[in-house]
């Protein structure tokens, strides 16, 4: 149930509701039962959707976190047969910045997730964002599974 094969972008799209370039992260280059490890450039690219006045700042790195969480669930689902519930990003717990924009890190980022407890998409992750030996971003990403609305 782990994998150390690179898992590109397009199988990152086809296990999370995110498309385009609302999808964050590039590629997994490691994941287990409890945790994973992506990898993105996209924090320097000018197009970046969370992008605001040119700048992305550093509070976007959580979304990074929650993404690798996603795709973290959606490949433990995958691993015994199911497809993940579409959850939402409940809650931000601990969360700790150490840098101010995400735009200007010259290297890639690394976004670790540790599935801490929960099942489906009622779960809880520490996640970090790093580049290289520097600590971006850390905290608890709390997600909720998704209801649908009549309207929907």
């Amino acid at each position: 149930m782990a994998g150390n094969l690179l898992i590109n972008k397009a199988e990152i799209q086809a296990l999370i509701p995110h498309s385009g370039l609302m999808c964050l992260l590039d590629s997994v280059t490691q994941w287990d039962d409890r945790s994973i490890m992506c990898m993105t450039d996209t924090h320097r690219d000018p197009a970046n959707p969370l992008r605001r006045a040119g700048r992305l700042s550093a509070l976007h790195a959580f979304e990074y976190g929650a993404q690798a969480a996603a795709v973290h669930g959606g490949l433990r689902a995958r691993s015994v047969g199911a497809t993940a519930p579409p959850g939402y990003l409940a809650a931000l717990r601990n969360a700790r910045l150490h840098a101010t924009h995400l735009d200007d890190i010259d290297g890639p980022l690394e976004i670790f997730a540790s599935h801490l407890f929960g099942d489906g998409a009622n779960t809880v992750y520490e996640c970090r964002v790093s580049s290289g030996n520097t600590v971006i971003a850390e905290g608890r990403v709390t997600i909720i599974l998704r209801t649908m609305t009549k309207s929907e």
